[in-house]
C-alpha cells in the first residue's frame, strides 16, 4: 500500500527535476564561470564578491531588514495564531478568511495599496494630522520603516500558519527561479514563451495544490477504500466514486490558491513571458513604476474585489479556510 503511489509521484518529479532543480544547477555553474562565453571554472566572482565591502553593506541591510520584518510578524503574528487556535469553528473561518487574504492579493495592487497609504496625502499621515500627532506630514514612503511595514504585513499569514511556509515556493525567491529558468531555456537555445510560461507557473504553484491535497487525503477514512473493494470496484471505480468525492473540496481550494498564485506572479512572467504575451499584472507593475494614476487605482480595485468574490466562492463551494487549517 505504501508504494502505490509512487508512480503517481514520477510526473511531478520529472517536471521538478526538469525546470526546478536543474534550472538552478545550470545557475550555480554559470556563476562558476569566468564569463558567459566560457566554461573556464572559477571562484573568483564568489571572492569578488566577498572581498567587496559594498557588498557586504548591501547583504548586511538585507539581512538585518529581514530580521526586523520578521520580529514584527512575530509579535503580531503569535496573538493572531492564539486567537485563531482558540476561536469557535465560525471565527476561525473568519481570522483565516482575513489572514490568507494578503497572500492572495495581488503584489501589484498591496504595492499600489501601500503608495497610497503611506504617502505624504496618504491615510496614515491623515489620521496622524487629525489626532495631532504631527504637525506635518510624516516621510513613510521609501523610508526603512516602511519597507519593514510592508513586508511583516505580506509574510504575517506565513507566521499564523506555519505549514503553509513549509510547502510555499516562496522558500526560494521568484526571482531567483525566474532568472534560473530563463538562463536554462537559452542554454537549451529556446527563447521565452507561452509553453516556459506555463511551466513556471506550474512550478510555482504545484506546492499549493499539493498542501492542499496532501491535508484531504490524510483525513481520508482507509476503511472507506477497503469497504469499496471488498464490494468489488476496481481501484479507478473507487478513486472515481470514493475518493474523489471526498477530497474534492482539497482539490478545489488547491486549485483556488494556484490560479491566484499564477494570476499574481510578475517576478517569474517577467523573465519567461514573450513581447507577445501581455499579462495585467505586469502592465500594472510598469504603470506603477511609470505613470501612476487613478486608472491605475481603478484597476486595482477591480482586482481587490475579483479576488474577494473568487475567495467568497472558495469558501462557499471547497470550505477554503477550513482546508487551510
Amino acid at each position: 500500500m505504501t508504494s502505490a503511489p509512487t508512480p503517481l509521484l514520477l510526473p511531478l518529479a520529472a517536471l521538478f527535476v526538469a525546470f526546478f532543480v536543474a534550472p538552478l544547477i545550470v545557475l550555480v555553474a554559470l556563476s562558476l564561470n569566468a564569463d558567459m562565453a566560457t566554461a573556464t571554472w572559477t571562484a573568483a566572482n564568489y571572492v569578488k564578491f566577498f572581498t567587496d565591502r559594498f557588498n557586504y553593506s548591501i547583504l548586511w541591510d538585507t539581512l538585518f531588514l529581514g530580521v526586523k520584518a520578521t520580529l514584527v510578524c512575530l509579535v503580531f503574528g503569535y496573538p493572531i495564531a492564539w486567537i485563531c487556535a482558540r476561536a469557535s469553528a465560525r471565527w476561525q473561518s473568519v481570522l483565516v478568511f482575513l489572514v490568507i487574504l494578503p497572500i492572495l492579493t495581488s503584489v501589484v495592487v498591496r504595492t499600489f495599496a501601500w503608495i497610497v497609504i503611506l504617502g505624504r496625502q496618504g491615510v496614515l499621515n491623515q489620521v496622524a494630522l487629525s489626532l495631532g500627532l504631527a504637525r506635518e506630514p510624516l516621510r513613510l514612503l521609501y523610508t526603512e520603516p516602511g519597507v519593514v511595514m510592508v513586508l511583516a504585513q505580506v509574510q504575517m499569514p506565513l507566521m499564523v500558519l506555519c505549514d503553509v511556509l513549509f510547502m510555499s515556493p516562496l522558500l526560494l525567491p521568484a526571482l531567483a527561479f525566474g532568472f534560473a529558468a530563463l538562463i536554462f531555456i537559452h542554454k537549451l537555445g529556446f527563447a521565452p514563451s507561452i509553453p516556459f510560461l506555463m511551466l513556471g507557473h506550474t512550478v510555482v504553484c504545484v506546492p499549493f495544490v499539493l498542501r492542499t491535497t496532501i491535508a484531504a487525503l490524510s483525513q481520508l477514512d482507509p476503511a472507506l477504500l477497503d469497504a469499496s473493494q471488498s464490494l468489488g470496484a476496481g481501484g479507478w471505480m473507487t478513486f472515481r466514486r470514493v475518493t474523489l468525492p471526498l477530497i474534492a473540496p482539497g482539490l478545489g481550494a488547491g486549485a483556488f490558491l494556484a490560479f491566484m498564485a499564477s494570476f499574481d506572479n510578475v517576478p517569474v512572467s517577467l523573465f519567461l513571458a514573450d513581447e507577445r504575451s501581455e499579462m495585467l499584472p505586469i502592465h500594472l507593475w510598469q504603470q506603477i513604476e511609470t505613470n501612476l494614476d487613478v486608472r491605475t487605482a481603478a484597476v486595482s480595485g477591480l482586482i481587490v474585489i475579483f479576488t474577494l468574490i473568487l475567495m467568497l466562492l472558495a469558501e462557499r463551494l471547497a470550505g477554503l479556510t477550513r482546508q487551510m487549517r
